[in-house]
């Protein structure tokens, strides 16, 4: 039985259009990436599963229980934390750990200790002082502290530093190690790239695309540089080539280019023919492959790379 099976849902918001027939599978035991920029439909794709709305069409079932019929059987099985965490500001940080922990049955005390000392949480303050940043940490340790079975993250390392976001790293593998499931949703493309085994792109309400890297990798270009002491011949007669580049320099002959999977291995030959001094090849980052699914309506800043 997968974790998180959703078929064929649709969700309209008057006239907009925020889920389109989306499919997507979690199978137990991964950790899988939920990709899209704002307004493409992650955040309503939660809502459904945590069954805080009801779909249009389709269904959505988490461990085989519907999400908007038995929402309460399914909650019991699962943890949530919000991008943008609400707090009781009258309580401390400590209370407030205690109540969300209380929601899902009560919170292992040993656990929640270890993980407000990992993540440097003062839990005396009343949370009317604490940042963004600690309202984050507030709402990763009630749900980290928990036995829930899957857990769903939509942007639960916004406002955290980058050490705070290396410690949720390790949390979520050491949550894979045993057993459970998790699906995050992020902007932090190298967090998805190093943490989880598949990844789904969606883009205006439908996943697009989905895999392990290596899959979506499959159906992308290879970067290939080299600087050669010989001549590269038979480059130009290759197809599936892109971007190629030769130079002549003082230390050798330049060339770079952008290979086909069924090209790469006859291309990286012509290099290896040319007695390479150096040679790197570089499959497409997360980056990459998630901006090729999105080329055409990126805005600039996203395009150059500034896709947290």
């Amino acid at each position: 039985m997968d974790a998180i099976a959703v078929r064929g849902v649709r969700k309209v918001f008057g006239g907009t259009v925020a889920l389109n027939d989306l499919d997507l599978t979690v199978t137990q035991g991964e950790v899988h990436g939920f990709l899209g920029p704002n307004g493409a439909g992650k955040s309503t794709t939660i809502r459904a599963l945590l069954g805080q709305l009801r779909v249009d069409a389709g269904r959505a079932m988490i461990f085989g229980l519907d999400c908007w019929t038995r929402s309460v059987a399914a909650h019991r099985r699962l943890a949530y934390v919000p991008g943008d965490v609400a707090l009781w500001p009258g309580l401390t940080g400590g209370a407030s750990i205690d109540v969300l922990g209380r929601l899902h049955g009560g919170a292992d005390p040993r656990r929640r200790q270890q993980l407000i000392d990992r993540f440097e949480l003062d839990p005396t303050k009343r949370t009317r002082t604490y940042s963004k940043g600690n309202r984050q940490k507030v709402a990763l340790v009630a749900a980290l502290a928990t036995n829930a079975d899957l857990f769903l993250f939509d942007e639960p390392t916004s406002g955290l530093d980058p050490l705070m976001e290396e410690v949720f790293q390790q949390c979520v593998r050491e949550l894979k190690n045993e057993g459970r499931t998790v699906l995050l949703s992020s902007h932090i493309l190298s967090e998805v790239e190093v943490l989880c085994d598949r990844v789904s792109i969606i883009r205006r309400g439908t996943v697009i695309r989905s895999g392990t890297l290596t899959d979506l990798r499959s159906h992308t270009l290879t970067r290939v540089a080299a600087v050669t002491r010989h001549p590269v011949s038979g480059l130009d007669q290759l197809d599936g080539l892109v971007d190629l580049v030769v130079s002549t320099r003082p230390d050798g002959v330049h060339v770079g280019f952008r290979a086909a999977p069924g090209a790469l291995g006859a291309a990286v030959g012509c290099v290896a023919a040319a007695e390479p001094a150096s040679l790197t090849v570089q499959p497409p980052s997360l980056d990459e492959l998630f901006l090729s699914n999105y080329r055409d309506e990126v805005p600039t800043a996203l395009a150059e790379g500034a896709v947290r």
